[in-house]
C-alpha cells in the first residue's frame, strides 16, 4: 500500500469518526452500545452485506448523494421542505435517520420493528400540497419506493467506490435484497432484490424528475451553506464533492452542479 493510499485511508477514517460524533450527538456511543449489545435475534446475521455497507464511513457520502437525488422528485421534495425540519434542525434529522438505519441493520428484531412502526406513524401524518397544487403524502407507496431506491442506490454506489472493503457483485445484489426487507416493512411494494432490478426501477422514475426551486435550495444548503463551524467545512467539502461526483450526469445537470474532476475519487480507499 503506497503513501497516498495510507493518507487517503486515514482521512476517510478521521472524517467518519468526526461525523459520527456530530451526527450521533453526546449519547451516540451509549446508543451504539445498546443497539449492538442488546441480546436477541436480528433481522440480519453477521455475514449479511447490509452490515458491511451500513457500517462503513462511506455512508456519509451516500447519504448526501441520496438527499440530492431525492430532491429531484417534486412531491418528495415538497414533503421534505414542509415537514422534515432539515433547515431548522439538520443534525437532529440526520441523527434520527442514522439511528433508524443502525437499529434496523444491527439492532434486535423487536427494536427494528418498533423503529419501523414509529416511522410509519410519522409518514401517515405528513401530507400537503405543493406550490403548484399537487397533493402529496409521505405514506404514498410510490414516494416511499422513490426514497428507498435512491437510498439503496446511493449507499451501494458510495460503498463500491469509497468503501474500505468493496464487495463482490453477488454481495451487492445481496445488499439490495437485504434492504428490501426493511423497505417492505415500511410499506414499499415489491422492492427490488438485485442491482439490475434496482437500476430498472430507478430508470422508471426519470419522467417524473425535475429541478424545482426547492430542490436547488436544498442543494445549496447541503453543499454551499452547511450548518457547520468554519473549521469543519474543509472536511465536509471533501465528502460533498465526492457525493456530487458520484451522481449520474443527468442529475448533476438538473441541479446545475459543477464537474469537479480534480476532486473525483479523493476519498476512495484505492
Amino acid at each position: 500500500m503506497d503513501r497516498d493510499v495510507l493518507t487517503v485511508s486515514g482521512v476517510r477514517d478521521r472524517l467518519g469518526t468526526a461525523l459520527f460524533r456530530r451526527v450521533a450527538g453526546p449519547d451516540g456511543p451509549a446508543n451504539r452500545a445498546r443497539i449492538h449489545n442488546t441480546p436477541g435475534p436480528r433481522w440480519f446475521g453477521p455475514d449479511r452485506p447490509i452490515r458491511v455497507v451500513h457500517g462503513d464511513a462511506s455512508m456519509f457520502i451516500g447519504g448526501l448523494r441520496a438527499l440530492l437525488l431525492q430532491s429531484l422528485h417534486p412531491l418528495a421534495m415538497a414533503a421534505v421542505a414542509a415537514h422534515s425540519g432539515y433547515r431548522g434542525d439538520p443534525w437532529g434529522r440526520l441523527q434520527r435517520t442514522s439511528t433508524f438505519l443502525a437499529v434496523t441493520t444491527f439492532g434486535t428484531a423487536d427494536d427494528a420493528r418498533s423503529a419501523v412502526e414509529r416511522v410509519r406513524a410519522i409518514h401517515e401524518r405528513v401530507r400537503g400540497t405543493t406550490t403548484e397544487g399537487a397533493h402529496y403524502r409521505a405514506a404514498d407507496p410510490h414516494l416511499l419506493a422513490w426514497v428507498h431506491l435512491t437510498e439503496t442506490d446511493s449507499f451501494l454506489r458510495a460503498h463500491e467506490r469509497f468503501g474500505a472493503r468493496t464487495l463482490s457483485a453477488a454481495d451487492y445484489d445481496g445488499y439490495v435484497a437485504d434492504t428490501a426487507k426493511v423497505a417492505t416493512a415500511l410499506g414499499v411494494p415489491d422492492p427490488p432484490r438485485s442491482r439490475a432490478e434496482l437500476d430498472a426501477r430507478l430508470a422508471a422514475y426519470r419522467p417524473e424528475l425535475r429541478a424545482t426551486p426547492e430542490s436547488r435550495a436544498a442543494a445549496r444548503f447541503l453543499l454551499v451553506h452547511p450548518p457547520l463551524p468554519l473549521a469543519a467545512r474543509p472536511a465536509y467539502a471533501l465528502l460533498a464533492a465526492n457525493a456530487v461526483t458520484s451522481l449520474p450526469e443527468w442529475a448533476r445537470t438538473l441541479l446545475g452542479l459543477p464537474h469537479l474532476p480534480g476532486l473525483e475519487g479523493v476519498a476512495s480507499s484505492s
